[in-house]
């Protein structure tokens, strides 16, 4: 379990580091995907730093467990926003929403189930 647990948290802090980067850097790509959503353009630092904070907190969590946890748990409530961002103005693309809160679920089912006996 400990492999499995290290493997998936720092998948998932990789990803999400890797996406406040883009964010932080104003990428056009999430420029697009922020037109799709209608959400304003200026949200993008915010939204990165969030990403960066959550990225951060999961690797913490080796440390900390509970802050770990609750990056996790942070992760999964921002990406829950993002997929309904998409569903409210009807937006197909958002496979990209699902799977970094799939990402960001099982980082969290991994830090519970290896840190508390069930």
């Amino acid at each position: 379990m400990h492999i499995t647990y290290v493997a998936i948290t720092i998948v998932a802090a990789l990803a999400n580091g890797y996406a406040a980067a883009l964010n932080l850097a104003g990428a056009e790509s999430v420029q697009l995907v922020a037109d799709r959503v209608r959400v304003s353009k200026k949200w993008m630092i915010p939204f990165g730093l969030l990403l960066a904070a959550g990225a951060v907190g999961l690797l913490t969590g080796f440390a900390a467990p509970t802050l770990g946890a609750a990056a996790a748990s942070g992760l999964v409530l921002y990406f829950i926003c993002a997929l309904s961002a998409h569903l409210r103005v009807g937006d197909g693309g958002f496979g990209g929403a699902a799977f970094f809160l799939a990402l960001a679920a099982c980082a969290l089912l991994a830090n519970l189930s290896y840190h508390h006996d069930w």
